[in-house]
């Protein structure tokens, strides 16, 4: 059986940077959670199981953030953006859900 690689990819690698960047810059979006997750996104090592399920599990509660007001400002960012983006941003949630069910199919 293949093994699942679960090294995250360099445009959620990029995002994670960027919510790192906005963060200090704007004093606000994400938790701490999301700035630890951060951190292993930009180091793009491989993350656990159960960290991808988490990251998908974020994504889902959280899709209502990018229709909030600001979410994509780049002069004035809404703390949600910032967040979406500490965990990946889009790529980091197309990554989280296609590693999620390749995770489900090996059962």
């Amino acid at each position: 059986m293949p093994v699942i690689d679960l090294t995250p990819p360099a445009a959620a690698a990029k995002a994670a940077e960027q919510g790192l960047k906005l963060r200090a810059a704007h004093k606000r979006g994400g938790t701490r959670v999301g700035v630890a997750r951060a951190r292993q996104l930009t180091k793009r090592e491989p993350l656990s199981a159960d960290v991808v399920k988490r990251m998908a599990s974020y994504f889902a509660r959280h899709a209502v953030d990018k229709t909030g007001k600001d979410f994509d400002n780049a002069e004035n960012p809404s703390a949600g953006f910032i967040a979406w983006q500490l965990w990946g941003g889009d790529a980091g949630r197309d990554w989280a859900e296609t590693k999620k069910a390749e995770l489900a199919e090996k059962g």
